[in-house]
């Protein structure tokens, strides 16, 4: 049943595009308007309605938009490419940058997505769905996905604007697990769930967050805990999380001593073998602390649904970057992914001696 109605709402979502896009490709048609905008939205009518049902079945959060598919990829890259050329003549198209927006998310380039978000919002100041999409995209630059302060205030001034923005709530609640605010995330979700369709996997999702953010406030767990042990209290799963720190020993190849450079940013992290892409712990050291004991635990989760002891085998790597950014770059320098059950308490060797 649930199933039926995923399809049927992606279907009606694929329906409702189409009877704006089509006119709209009338429209430029007759005026003698560049195609490309036209050409990103139909492909992204197409990409999006999947990936959203895919990204909500597996984890029930708006963070985890997935590349577009290998053959409407090409297409997708060079109508990207032909909206930004058009933008540059046309800065003022606020449709535009919101299609570019979502194009660069699809295609997995948060700081593009974010760089179009912000020409967007400057259009657009009172959009709450742009500046949700902001939050998301800031998030997803971030190694660690932590929603900072700008961001906050964001998701608060959105819900301000909407009361019942499903994105804004969801995330604001985020936001409040990871600062160990426990009882104002569930304050948070507490509004969302009934907004969500009764009986479906996001809502079940919701619920199982709400369930272990009132079972660590009712225990007392948030900022005193927070200031006097960084480690998150146990989750209301079967696997404790204070029972899952994976000890990493990071070391780098002697070959490649001379590519590393002063401020350049060591990232040690961890994905799930069988889950999603986004990392599920994420430390950040300076490359000089060479060679490194590093120890991920669920205090580095960006939800408590994408955290170490949700997932039962993971791949740690560590990479070092020169241009501090979380996302892989050409000339990083990487190890070798190495797997490993998260309950283990062997210690992780990794040795960075490849150059992407």
């Amino acid at each position: 049943m649930i199933t039926r109605f995923l399809v049927i709402a992606a279907v009606m979502v694929v329906v409702a595009l189409a009877c704006v896009l089509v006119p709209m490709l009338r429209s430029a048609r007759r005026e003698g308007r560049p195609r490309a905008p036209f050409v990103l939205a139909l492909l992204l009518a197409l990409a999006t309605p999947p990936v959203v049902l895919a990204m909500y079945l597996a984890i029930g959060t708006p963070q985890a938009l997935q590349a577009a598919p290998a053959d409407n990829r090409a297409t997708l890259v060079d109508a990207t490419q032909q909206l930004q050329a058009s933008l540059a003549r046309k800065p003022d198209d606020a449709q535009g940058w919101a299609l570019l927006a979502q194009a660069y998310s699809a295609l997995d380039q948060p700081e593009q997505a974010l760089d179009a978000l912000d020409h967007l919002l400057k259009l657009q100041p009172d959009d709450p769905d742009a500046m949700v999409a902001w939050v998301e995209a800031k998030a997803a630059t971030d190694p660690s996905h932590h929603i900072d302060d700008a961001s906050r205030a964001t998701l608060q001034r959105a819900l301000q604007i909407n009361p019942t923005h499903q994105r804004a709530l969801w995330l604001l609640g985020v936001s409040d697990f990871q600062r160990q605010q426990y009882a104002d995330a569930a304050k948070q979700w507490k509004v969302l769930l009934p907004l969500l369709p009764a009986g479906s996997k996001v809502a079940a999702t919701v619920q199982q967050e709400l369930t272990e953010a009132e079972t660590r406030a009712g225990n007392g767990q948030g900022a005193m805990l927070a200031a006097a042990d960084p480690t998150p209290a146990a989750p209301a799963s079967s696997t404790s999380a204070n029972n899952v720190a994976l000890t990493v020993m990071v070391k780098l190849d002697p070959k490649l001593t001379a590519r590393v450079k002063p401020g350049d940013t060591l990232f040690v992290f961890a994905r799930a073998v069988d889950g999603p892409p986004m990392p599920l712990a994420v430390a950040r050291l300076n490359a000089s602390a060479l060679p490194a004991k590093v120890t991920l635990t669920d205090a580095m989760a960006m939800t408590p649904a994408l955290a170490l002891s949700k997932f039962a085998k993971v791949n740690v790597v560590a990479r070092i970057s020169a241009s501090g950014n979380a996302m892989p770059q050409a000339g990083d320098l990487e190890s070798a992914p190495v797997e490993v059950a998260t309950r283990s308490r062997a210690p992780v060797a990794l040795t960075i001696d490849k150059v992407d």
